[in-house]
């Protein structure tokens, strides 16, 4: 069963940011490159996205799955229009759904 279990902010600059995540909440990040870090290994898991070659909205919410391009296949299927083919990013693949209501979910599978 898919699970929504990230949620990525699109922070222009992520070094103002971070700060406050980190002392209001105590969160710890991972970086991954210049445009790119992430909370993870515990109960809050969410990345923050600099890079502006990809668009990302506001805030994305990701559903982790086990076959990402099942999951492309069921979610057009069902009436998704795809805004961002699969694409790869380290730590693994993903793609971007825009569902009929008009909201942009991410959809990944860990290459971990």
């Amino acid at each position: 069963m898919a699970k929504l279990n990230y949620v990525e902010f699109a922070i222009e600059h992520i070094p103002t940011v971070r700060p406050f995540y980190e002392a209001a909440f105590g969160w710890t990040f991972t970086e991954y490159g210049p445009d790119y870090a992430a909370v993870e290994g515990g109960a809050t898991t969410a990345g923050f996205n600099a890079d502006t070659s990809q668009p990302t909205p506001p805030i994305l919410p990701l559903i982790e799955v086990d076959d990402l391009e099942a999951a492309l296949a069921s979610a057009t299927a069902a009436g998704g229009v795809v805004r961002v083919p699969i694409f790869a990013y380290p730590g693994g693949r993903r793609f971007h759904v825009v569902d009929p209501a008009g909201h942009e979910i991410g959809v990944y599978q860990s290459g971990h």
